[in-house]
């Protein structure tokens, strides 16, 4: 038993190793349970009791300076073993593939920087709305035709109760609830019975924009929509806003921007016009302010709007509307570059 821990002593003290799996591996071949070293202890049993005392000391100093030198080995290549500092227990047993954020979220986060950098600040409001801060705050009376430009999700039970259309309501329950100066963004879901098609879906996303203040006027909301446009679609996007009707803002207008894919020069994706239409916007009407406590005559503003899913089908090009809600893994596994 002495000359077997003797000769196990002389090659433990010779030990090498190239790396931290030679390393492991030696560990393995005397420290473990079924090592030379633990099978010296399993023999350790049968020495005779005059010898015992003599032969365990020589076994504990081996182990010892077994464990020293696999110690010693690791050391030298950086002592890569894990200290309780370095153990994540909250990490998963199995790898697990980082995934990304959905392209709309990504769109929704770049706009809200966006127009943060003019001093927007973030508002949000409920997807289940009253009829008052839907419709008759901005400006649409009970029967008004204007309410059939949307096609409304109404509770049955409450006909007053109602999934919002829009997020103008976000801004009606701002002005009703702060003082001007009033400069907010306000992102979304909003709901339409409308048919599910390529181009259309009966939820989809909006981004609402208001600033309320004195001397408020239509240059001043150009001159917000160009910055906008510019920082999203690139430095030599154009625009051009073209009259039209809105219930909640006079005057109003629709707001196109140059084609990048043409240059304005005219394709299919702009039906050889050389513009994309991506927005509405106009100046507050006055009956708007007044109905949300607002002094129409010492104060005006302009707010504009515009669908997340229209911006990210001209960013990324997605032809089909429904792939956004579908989490079709294979779609959404492209948008990792943009996280």
């Amino acid at each position: 038993m002495i000359e077997r821990i003797n000769n196990l002593t002389k090659v433990i003290e010779k030990l090498t190793a190239k790396n931290n799996e030679e390393i492991e591996a030696l560990r393995i071949k005397y420290l473990s349970k079924k090592g030379e070293i633990t099978s010296l202890f399993n023999d350790f049993r049968d020495v005779p009791n005059e010898q015992k005392k003599e032969i365990g000391q020589k076994l504990n100093q081996l182990r010892n300076l077994a464990q020293e030198k696999i110690k010693s080995l690791k050391e030298s290549f950086g002592n890569t073993s894990l200290t309780e500092q370095d153990l994540d227990l909250s990490r998963p047993c199995e790898p697990i593939e980082i995934g990304a954020r959905h392209p709309l979220s990504l769109i929704r986060n770049e706009i809200v920087d966006i127009f943060s950098r003019l001093g927007f600040a973030l508002a949000e409001g409920p997807e289940i709305e009253d009829d008052w801060h839907v419709f008759e705050a901005l400006n649409f009376p009970a029967e008004h035709p204007a309410r059939d430009m949307q096609d409304t999700f109404f509770i049955e039970k409450n006909p007053d109760v109602l999934l919002r259309t829009h997020t103008s309501s976000v801004q009606t329950r701002v002005m009703t609830t702060q003082k001007p100066p009033i400069r907010v963004i306000c992102p979304g879901r909003v709901y339409r019975n409308e048919a599910i098609s390529y181009r259309a879906h009966c939820f989809f996303h909006q981004i609402e924009g208001l600033y309320i203040d004195k001397n408020v006027s239509f240059a001043d909301l150009k001159q917000a929509l160009l910055y906008f446009t510019k920082e999203m679609f690139g430095e030599k996007t154009q625009i051009r806003l073209r009259p039209s009707y809105f219930p909640f803002t006079e005057p109003s207008a629709e707001m196109d921007i140059s084609c990048d894919l043409c240059g304005g020069k005219g394709c299919a994706f702009c039906k050889h016009t050389g513009w994309v239409e991506i927005m509405g916007c106009g100046i507050v009407d006055p009956n708007v302010l007044e109905m949300c406590g607002i002094d129409s005559k010492i104060y005006s503003g302009y707010a504009f709007g515009f669908g997340v899913e229209r911006i990210a089908n001209l960013k990324y090009r997605v032809k089909d509307l429904r792939m956004f809600s579908e989490n079709d893994v294979r779609f959404l596994q492209q948008f990792k570059s943009s996280h």
